[in-house]
């Protein structure tokens, strides 16, 4: 497969994380139906006031020398550093009831998962196997179980464990590289990307792993680190490459029918697309603006918003939660 940056970080940063991870991924194009011109990015669209705008709030993580752990309202407003050490912090994600966040880390000094409170708070290790690396966590809906990727020498599966750390599972097996990337709403399967078919494609398996199907057929890299349902489990987001170019957000039905290209832009990283808890809205992060960034749009692409802005600095992979921050 063709490695690209990893979820949001430069080149500087992904020399240290690519020959562990095996797993590809920031950004790439794509190219479908005509689609609405993209809105003009000046400064953050949506009202701040309670009730109007967008709600809720978005984690994500951004390069500043490390990387670390930053979350803001999701109408752009009271950004905050969560983590704040010399380790790299990455790939946030909300818990279902918006309290923990799960990330992966070195700072124990090889990749490994951990939970902190929303506030940044009370971090705990829950992956302790120093025989491999660990990324990419995703909660169950019910929040008492995580899927993430497990990587040990240049083997890269999925795996599953309660939310305390124990019971760890591994889900796949293979030559291939499957990164699993969300779980459904239902509870009953998990999505991944894998390249078992010889490039990056969208599958979907059950919760302890069998009856496998794969949801997207081309030679493109389909893929996404937050690739998902939407919360009523009938659309699918993703980024792709299809286009030929650099990547693009998409959507499909939830059995991988009706793709539609959702951004179009030469020479531009769309990547990592996630849903908004009511299904309203997708957050991504794009380098349209030189860097990366976290954007948001309407679910048919349109209404695109710049919800970050740092000059030489790069925001990747956000969650979203329900609730704003205190």
């Amino acid at each position: 497969m063709r490695h690209r940056f990893h979820a949001g970080l430069s080149a500087g940063m992904v020399s240290r994380v690519i020959p562990l991870l095996a797993i590809g991924g920031l950004f790439a194009a794509c190219r479908e139906a005509q689609a609405p011109l993209d809105a003009p990015i000046t400064a953050s669209q949506f009202s701040h006031t309670s009730g109007n705008g967008l709600r809720g709030a978005i984690a994500f993580h951004r390069e500043i020398g490390d990387v670390e752990i930053f979350a803001t309202n999701a109408d752009g407003s009271g950004e905050i550093q969560l983590t704040d050490n010399t380790a790299l912090e990455f790939s946030p994600v909300w818990s279902p009831d918006g309290r923990r966040i799960a990330f992966s880390s070195n700072r124990a000094g090889h990749f490994a998962i951990f939970v902190m409170r929303a506030n940044g708070t009370g971090v705990i290790q829950l992956t302790h196997d120093t025989d491999h690396e660990f990324f990419t966590p995703v909660w169950s809906p019910s929040g008492r179980r995580l899927v993430f990727t497990a990587v040990r020498d240049g083997d890269v599966q999925a795996f599953v464990m309660n939310a305390n750390g124990t019971g760890l599972t591994q889900l796949t097996n293979g030559p291939a590289v499957n990164v699993p990337t969300a779980w459904s709403p239902d509870g009953r399967r998990i999505a991944f990307r894998s390249n078992r078919d010889g490039d990056n494609e969208i599958f979907v398996m059950n919760v302890d792993g069998t009856r496998v199907i794969q949801l997207t057929h081309n030679t493109a890299s389909d893929e996404g680190d937050r690739a998902g349902w939407s919360p009523d489990g009938r659309r699918f987001v993703f980024s792709s490459d299809r286009d030929g170019g650099d990547l693009d957000i998409f959507v499909m039905n939830a059995d991988g029918s009706g793709v539609r290209q959702l951004t179009y832009n030469d020479g531009v990283l769309d990547d990592d697309p996630v849903w908004s808890p009511d299904g309203t809205h997708i957050a991504f992060a794009s380098t349209r603006d030189g860097d990366g960034e976290i954007f948001v749009m309407n679910p048919d692409g349109t209404g695109v918003t710049q919800l970050t802005f740092n000059e030489g600095l790069s925001d990747g992979v956000p969650s979203w939660r329900a609730q704003p921050l205190p």
